[in-house]
This record gives structure tokens, sequence and C-alpha cells, in this order.
């Protein structure tokens, strides 16, 4: 299995999402994570997209598919060329006692990730860094009760001067 990001550029509209999903989805890919959100143009949503697939041929020929559809403007492989992926995780740990609390300020403090929301049993972590940074936390803090963990999932831009839009 082969791990693949897509960045999509497609018309602001309600469903287009729901569109390209289903594509990916008929075609037996698994789809890893996805997230949408505005880009620096108003009427258009970028869509970044990780894609599991057994071979690069399944995957063009999804690529190829979603650049047909309607709403479509712009479909990209970023791993074709060099770049930069990103996740935001939110984590919340019990801290039932000021040395757990303790123990969590230091370990957030060695993963530059910040304390967001402090109660009396519990807190929440907020990290933004690589998946592999993210994992890493996540394996120091299997000693303690996680109650509950949300990401977002990678977002991704391509490196260097060139936007998605003119690859």
């Amino acid at each position: 299995m082969m791990r693949q990001h897509l960045a999509i550029l497609c018309d602001n509209k309600p469903g287009v999402l729901t569109h390209v999903a289903g594509l990916i989805s008929r075609r037996a890919i698994n789809i890893e994570c996805i997230n949408a959100g505005y880009t620096e143009e108003a009427d258009v949503t970028r869509i970044n997209i990780v894609v599991s697939v057994e071979n690069r041929w399944e995957l063009d020929q999804a690529v190829n598919q979603l650049a047909k559809l309607i709403d479509v403007i712009k479909v990209v492989n970023l791993d074709d060329a060099p770049f930069i992926s990103y996740e935001l995780a939110m984590i919340k740990v019990q801290s039932p006692t000021p040395q757990t609390r303790e123990e969590l300020t230091n370990i957030a403090q060695l993963f530059n990730a910040k304390i967001v929301d402090v109660q009396r049993r519990s807190l929440v972590l907020r990290l933004t860094g690589r998946e592999d940074h993210i994992e890493a936390l996540l394996e120091m803090l299997k000693d303690y009760d996680i109650i509950e963990i949300a990401r977002t999932g990678q977002i991704s831009l391509s490196r260097g001067e060139m936007a998605v839009k003119d690859m």
C-alpha cells in the first residue's frame, strides 16, 4: 500500500465534497483523511485528501475521473514534487492530581504542545506538526488516561513559489 496526498481545487458549492469523496470510494480507494477549506479565492475550495492505493495506476485513473467532474478546477498529486504536510491534534487527558498535571505539562513542553484548557480533573493539549510528531506524543501519553482525541488530518502545500492552480 502506498499513501498519496491529493490537492483538489473546486468550486465552492454545496455537494462538491460529497461528489469527490464518492468518486474515490466507488473506486475502492481508502480515504485516510479528508478536509476542505477556503483558499485565497473566495469562490474556490481546496480539498486535501490522503489516500491508500495498491498502485499508482489505480490512483491515476481516479485522478483522471476527478478532473472530469464539472465543479473540479484542478487535481494535483502532491507526491510528484516536494511538499509540506501538517496536522492539528487536540488531546483531552485525565489529570486527577497536581502531580499528574505537572507530568503532563512537562510532556507538553517536550513536544512544543500548548495546554489550551485546564480543569480540575482534565486538561487539553494542542499540537501541530507532522504526523509522526503527533504519533510520538500519543505514544508518550499511553501511560495516562486519554479521554478523547480530535485530529484534523493532514493539510499539505507544495514547496516553492508555484501554487497548485499553476501546476
